[in-house]
């Protein structure tokens, strides 16, 4: 499935609830703009905002061995190695400086990016001339735990946006035959990864660009089984939507799905995925309690399509089940058209 870079960097900033960020950083994109390269550009963008309005800074803890005293002595470590005689002691010390784990992540990433094969050269020539404008930031082997050591705030918030460009660079980057050098991992042929951006963004663009439904989120269901013992009961499956939507009176399940191919095909007669119609089908029956709007709730199987658009409906007693797809080689009006008359039918 072929989707539009323009169109992927849309989904990302819905499914990282980062739209505001996205309008601050404006990037060329056209049908030549490969995926890392779009990610270059972003970075090199919002980089530049930073530097602008200035990097972000904080105290941090130094302990060496100094001549004199600063800060708090080590006293058991000066006088184990016997430094006073030298008028030397071991002390720390806070600094307030920029070289702190945001803008080391940040700047490793740069200097990745800049070492990555497949990014065009030029961008290469700009990412390699942006990370010199960072003086005194360490390079890093970034790790998955370094991004949990992030601390986000109303004054640094715009980080959030760049660490998840980073943190996407950190999952897509690999280490080259040729030493010291990258190739960058496509994620959009993962179609792992491509099912939770599909199922954020849909969650999130509900959360946003409608206001039919108070409460959208992932919904925990509860089978309606009975037992007689809790033994039996702890080796259920857990039950959890993609989407829930509600208001007063109006439920919505919809079970968000990413295939290259929406249909199976079977004797070339094309059927609905049986085991997402099951997993549908079960929400809907378990959800049910004593109000109408449960009783009455809607499912939907939604597929992105770049092909043949999707529009099957069934009904369960009260429950209305329905199959839709969003073509995602589209401009993003018709995306966002294509979304909001889903949930208006």
């Amino acid at each position: 499935m072929a989707i539009p870079i323009e169109n992927i960097y849309f989904l990302l900033c819905y499914a990282w609830n980062k739209l505001d960020e996205k309008e601050r950083v404006e990037v060329s994109i056209d049908d030549n703009t490969e995926l890392v390269d779009l990610f270059a550009k972003v970075l090199i963008t919002a980089s530049k905002l930073l530097l602008k309005r200035g990097i972000d800074k904080s105290y941090v803890d130094h302990t060496e061995e100094i001549i004199g005293v600063k800060g708090k002595i080590g006293i058991s470590q000066t006088l184990k190695g016997n430094l006073l005689i030298k008028q030397k002691t071991i002390c720390t010390y806070d600094d307030f400086s920029a070289n702190i784990i945001t803008n080391q992540i940040l700047v490793s990433t740069i200097y990745k990016l800049s070492r990555t094969k497949s990014v065009d050269a030029n961008l290469k020539m700009e990412l390699a001339k942006l990370q010199k404008k960072f003086i005194g930031i360490d390079l890093i082997d970034i790790k998955g735990s370094h991004f949990k050591q992030v601390k986000l705030n109303r004054n640094n918030r715009f980080y959030g946006f760049v660490l998840d460009v980073c943190y996407l660079i950190y999952e897509s980057t690999l280490p080259s035959e040729e030493k010291g050098k990258y190739k960058f991992s496509d994620f959009t042929r993962d179609d792992r990864k491509m099912n939770q951006l599909f199922e954020a963004f849909i969650r999130n663009f509900y959360k946003i660009e409608q206001s039919k439904f108070k409460i959208v989120k992932k919904e925990n269901i509860k089978w309606q089984f009975q037992f007689t013992d809790t033994e039996s009961y702890q080796y259920l499956p857990q039950m959890e939507t993609d989407i829930s939507m509600e208001n007063e009176d109006q439920k919505i399940i919809i079970d968000a799905k990413y295939y290259r191919e929406t249909m199976t095909t079977n004797f070339d007669k094309e059927r609905i995925k049986s085991s997402n119609l099951y997993q549908l089908f079960s929400y809907l029956l378990n959800q049910q309690d004593s109000r109408m709007k449960t009783i009455q709730a809607t499912g939907i199987l939604l597929y992105p399509t770049i092909e043949k658009d999707y529009d099957l409906n069934f009904k369960y007693k009260e429950h209305n089940i329905k199959i839709r797809t969003v073509n995602l080689d589209t401009n993003w009006r018709n995306i966002s058209e294509r979304l909001k008359s889903i949930i208006n039918e």
